[in-house]
């Protein structure tokens, strides 16, 4: 039998800087006055579901424009400090040694580097030479649950070291303030920047990870992404988002699940993504649950914004906190391909 990888720790972490949606929105009209395609916009930070959000930034920084270079310096910059801060409370809470680590997975998908972030991080915290990399861009919100699902695959290879699985996203940082798209607005209203990461090793009392997998739909690489403009990144989103993450999560999730012979009924916790209000409505009617169900993603959204990959970990860490009733928990969310990610854990 293959080794079982077991969750040994969960952290999370937020930049400093503090956007309220009521401060976002006055900045805006300043940066877009007598704007009506502004003010036919601005409903959605009312019906956005989001108290605050966090920025790696100070606020003045978006009152200047700034060119792609600028905002990368900046990504990561930000980046490396959410890691290490991420890296350190993980290693504190399993009571673990940075020797004890033998891999590091990174995903994010709102900046570049190369060297990759998992280089630089060894570079900052003396991590052992001898560490395997896994830097992994481009899944966008997926990537927190297919990302857990590579870590896991990682740790099941090397079952005699601990694999450290982190998550870093600056969406904020793709603010383009001059332009008053709806993609763009839409994304300053929901936006905002964390990090979070696990510990995971073979054996252990940890929630296990039982599998993981995904599914990406045919048609659908416009459904989501970055459009690479002169002076950075450029959300790309369908407004038909939460209408096919309701026809098509629920059965992509039951496939998944017939394959490990389960069905939704044998969930116990549902763990998604909170990519915005209407897409958790939608997943909690793919996935035949009570309206309102989903109260952890929702607590997520309204205290951090959506986080893109980062943010299924912070629901994570709540469900692990606030409940240990349960036996199985599946963690999905969904990102550019359009495709969904998820993977099983089970608890004793």
């Amino acid at each position: 039998m293959m080794p079982v990888p077991h969750l040994a720790a969960l952290a999370t972490a937020v930049p400093p800087y503090i956007l309220d949606q009521g401060t976002v929105v006055a900045r805006l009209r300043g940066m877009f006055p007598g704007s009506s395609r502004l003010d036919r916009l601005l409903p959605v930070f009312a019906n956005s579901g989001i108290d605050k959000r966090h920025t790696a930034v100070p606020l003045d920084w978006f009152d200047r424009p700034h060119n792609w270079p600028e905002r990368n310096r900046a990504y990561i910059a930000g980046a490396l400090d959410l890691l290490e801060t991420v890296t350190r409370r993980l290693l504190d809470r399993a009571d673990a040694s940075l020797e004890e680590i033998g891999a590091v997975v990174v995903v994010s998908t709102t900046g570049i580097a190369t060297p990759s972030l998992d280089a630089l991080l060894i570079e900052r915290m003396r991590l052992s030479r001898t560490v395997q990399r896994l830097p992994i861009f481009g899944l966008g919100c997926a990537g927190g649950a297919i990302g857990l699902g590579r870590a896991a695959a990682l740790a099941a290879s090397i079952p005699d070291r601990t694999v450290l699985f982190l998550v870093v996203e600056l969406c904020t940082l793709a603010f383009r303030r001059h332009d008053d798209g709806k993609s763009d607005i839409v994304a300053s209203a929901l936006f905002g920047d964390g990090a979070a990461g696990a510990l995971l090793r073979c054996g252990g009392t940890g929630p296990a990870i039982l599998a993981s997998g995904e599914h990406t739909w045919p048609n659908s690489l416009d459904v989501m992404g970055w459009d690479v403009a002169e002076d950075g990144l450029k959300a790309v989103f369908s407004r038909d988002i939460p209408a096919l993450v309701a026809d098509g999560l629920g059965p992509a999730a039951r496939d998944f699940l017939a394959r490990q012979r389960l069905g939704l009924g044998d969930i116990d916790r549902f763990v998604c993504h909170p990519g915005g209000p209407k897409v958790v409505a939608a997943c909690e009617r793919a996935l035949g649950l009570r309206a309102e169900s989903l109260s952890d993603a929702r607590g997520v959204l309204r205290e951090f914004g959506n986080m893109s990959a980062a943010s299924v970990m912070f629901v994570l860490e709540r469900v692990l906190a606030a409940d240990s009733d349960w036996r199985r928990a599946l963690v999905t969310a969904l990102g550019p391909g359009f495709t969904a990610g998820f993977a099983l854990l089970s608890r004793g």
